[in-house]
């Protein structure tokens, strides 16, 4: 039995995907990223210090806050105030290894740059959108750096992007949504730069296991809709790629 997509998607094919910069006024960098029906505003701020353990070290910091808005699913969530949930501990800190990676920390210096990704509407994927989006608003956050002065040489040493795949049917999926992401065996998250090294796989079999070779075919589905993505984030970006 193959899976059909209610979509109408092939199976290596992405949701669409666009990019809204300079969302917000106040924020450097600021760009609402939408994957089909998911929807997370993606904004970077500046603050001239870092944490107390690379003061002194001439080295800046790069940090990322996650969070989904009570009206993002179907059902009403309460927002997390004093007492984050581990899925939100976890989600802000991938998204926070995963764009570090983009930057080379000395040449920022003692500035931390913080990533907050605020899902609006969800539809899976809101962590991989971040992450993709994210780094939109954080080429968009340097650029105005540099316009300004604030920085003299840019940072940025490369691009990020990150996308969900999954097993339905025994078949590898690209870009899950929520129907796909509940029903799949296997969901793998997996973020890459720009020559397709890894910076990070999250994966588990929700059923069972799975096999060496259907991992291979995952991430070999992974890394097509990457190739994409970092090729709609250069569109995005024409005045830096």
């Amino acid at each position: 039995m193959i899976w059909q997509r209610s979509d109408g998607r092939q199976p290596e094919e992405l949701r669409p995907i666009s990019f809204q910069q300079g969302f917000t006024n106040f924020a450097p960098g600021s760009v609402l990223a939408k994957c089909g029906n998911t929807q997370v505003l993606c904004t970077v701020s500046v603050t001239q210090r870092v944490p107390t353990f690379l003061q002194g070290t001439g080295k800046g910091w790069l940090t990322a806050e996650y969070r989904m808005l009570p009206s993002a699913t179907q059902q009403r969530q309460e927002r997390e105030l004093l007492k984050l949930s581990g899925r939100t501990q976890e989600i802000q800190r991938l998204i926070g290894r995963s764009l570090r990676a983009a930057i080379d920390l000395e040449i920022l210096g003692e500035y931390t740059l913080t990533v907050d990704a605020d899902v609006l509407q969800a539809d899976a994927g809101t962590r991989t959108t971040a992450i993709t989006g994210g780094f939109v608003a954080l080429a968009n956050a340097i650029s105005k750096l540099l316009q300004e002065g604030v920085l003299t040489r840019s940072p940025l040493i490369g691009q990020i992007a990150a996308i969900s795949v999954g097993l339905l049917e025994g078949e590898a999926y690209l870009d899950l949504d929520y129907v796909e992401d509940v029903a799949a065996t296997v969901d793998l998250n997996v973020v890459m730069n720009q020559d397709f090294g890894i910076i990070e796989i999250q994966g588990t079999a929700e059923e069972g296991s799975f096999t060496r070779t259907q991992l291979n075919r995952l991430l070999d589905c992974a890394e097509k809709g990457i190739e994409q993505l970092l090729l709609a984030q250069r569109e995005a970006l024409p005045e830096i790629f």
